[in-house]
């Protein structure tokens, strides 16, 4: 068992803080900021909000999957495979919607900075695979 890395420790302590964050303006917020909004665009404060949680999920699992290598309950060799590779790039490394005027403040915010956390995991990975490979 070795033990992890800080820059490990602050990014799940970081990924933890924004799904909780995330969770918090879904659960709460969300509903507020569309009460009064056209069917269009409800809808796509929905699909930016799905982009978010894919995001955080995709990070959470990764890491997940690095904390128990950390604490030997698994091999490098296993979590570089692709049952715990970072997924959903197709929709999750897409940076759009941060920048949208119409999306809600509290939403652009979660969505650039679940961007940033997921772009930063994947070059982790990248790392990651090199080093076992």
């Amino acid at each position: 068992m070795t033990s992890a890395p800080t820059f490990f420790n602050r990014t799940y302590d970081e990924t933890m803080g924004l799904l909780l964050e995330a969770r918090n303006y879904i659960a709460y917020q969300e509903t507020v900021d569309q009460r009064h909004l056209d069917p269009e665009l409800r809808l796509r404060i929905s699909y930016e909000s799905m982009r978010v949680t894919s995001r955080l999920t995709q990070v959470m699992a990764w890491l997940l999957a690095q904390k128990a290598v950390h604490a030997g309950e698994m091999t490098a060799h296993e979590a570089a495979g692709e049952d715990f590779a970072l997924a959903g790039a197709d929709i999750c490394a897409d940076p759009a919607g941060h920048d949208d005027e119409e999306l809600p403040s509290g939403l652009r915010r979660l969505l650039q900075r679940s961007h940033a956390l997921y772009m930063r995991v994947s070059r982790l990975e990248e790392q990651f695979r090199r080093s076992v490979a």
